[in-house]
């Protein structure tokens, strides 16, 4: 139990490091990740208001996931994002991996993003 804690507290040490650089505004939001053993979420938040403006999942319909948890499904909610913040016209964000190394799924989904419009 205490390696447990252990791994939890590096896990939310790493989250507060990134986050304390990682400010998102009304120009450029923040693109918050998160990735479960099933599957991703993403959304794009506004620190000064504290409102969600747009958010993209494999759990969507619109992504066409059948099995969220592997760089694909990734992919595709990273140009679902991409589209739903230029309709909501946001072009620029800033990139939250949380406590996510940037690779695999994570460099992936960002990758997408990048190719769909979104600049980081």
């Amino acid at each position: 139990m205490k390696l447990k804690k252990i791994i939890n507290n590096q896990r939310e040490r790493r989250e507060f490091r990134v986050r304390n650089k990682v400010r998102g505004d009304a120009g450029r939001p923040r693109l918050c990740v998160n990735r479960t053993l099933k599957h991703f979420y993403c959304q794009l938040i506004d620190d000064e208001s504290g409102r969600t403006l747009a958010s993209a999942s494999s759990k969507d319909a619109d992504a066409g996931v059948s099995y969220g948890s592997n760089c694909e499904a990734a992919t595709k909610v990273g140009k679902l994002i991409a589209q739903r913040a230029t309709a909501a016209g946001i072009k620029a964000v800033r990139l939250d991996r949380g406590s996510c190394r940037y690779h695999g799924r994570v460099a992936a989904f960002a990758e997408a993003a990048r190719e769909a419009g979104l600049e980081f």
